[in-house]
């Protein structure tokens, strides 16, 4: 059973995404990087909000993945150290 909230926000987040990517490669990018920033901003708090009602979502399964060590993001890596 699909959730409809989970279903709009992981597109939400996409399009976030997308925007970002298009900010960042855009030429504008190469004189400023407020729009970069904004956007980057924008892309977080959509992801944000898909994981913090995936985590209260029924229809969602909320296992823990584990991943290993060297997948993990720099910062981290540190942390499980």
């Amino acid at each position: 059973m699909a959730c409809l909230t989970c279903e709009d926000l992981k597109q939400r987040y996409e399009v976030r995404l997308a925007d970002y990517a298009e900010a960042r490669s855009s030429a504008y990018y190469l004189v400023t990087h407020r729009l970069a920033a904004g956007k980057n901003v924008e892309m977080e708090r959509a992801r944000f909000e898909l994981e913090e009602h995936r985590a209260a979502c029924v229809s969602f399964p909320n296992v823990i993945v584990r991943l290993p060590k060297r997948m993990l993001p720099s910062r981290e890596r540190l942390l499980v150290a």
